[in-house]
């Protein structure tokens, strides 16, 4: 299965998807803001990153900007997953690079078949509907 990085300034989020995906067979590594994300890309070198916007310091559009633009990490599937659930949201992110957009909240089972599509082939430019 797939290691992915989950980043969140809520724990109790970051608690529940790990839970959920580690039951689903995969290493889950937990940052809780933009500047860990960046760092745990470093020295964790995720298949995933699921990525919530609206944190404080970088927010996820920031780190999707940094990581896509840097050739050792911009091939890394990066899924949006946020509250924010408009279709201008869903279009900024794909504007902003993200392979995917999830809303918040998700049912686990939806989340656990997201992400083992996601692991198998990588979507680009594609919103959930």
């Amino acid at each position: 299965m797939g290691k992915i990085l989950v980043v969140d300034d809520e724990p109790d989020i970051v608690y529940l998807i790990k839970k959920i995906l580690e039951k689903g067979g995969h290493k889950v590594i937990e940052a809780y803001n933009g500047e860990e994300c960046l760092e745990k890309v470093k020295t964790e070198k995720p298949d995933l990153i699921l990525l919530d916007i609206m944190m404080p310091g970088l927010d996820g559009y920031d780190i999707l900007r940094i990581l896509k633009s840097k050739e050792d990490t911009k091939s890394i599937t990066i899924a949006i997953l946020t509250a924010k659930s408009s279709d201008e949201d869903k279009i900024k992110s794909l504007d902003e690079q993200a392979d995917w957009h999830i809303s918040k909240p998700i049912d686990k089972d939806k989340l656990l078949d997201m992400v083992d599509w996601l692991l198998k082939s990588p979507p680009r430019k594609v919103l959930e509907r």
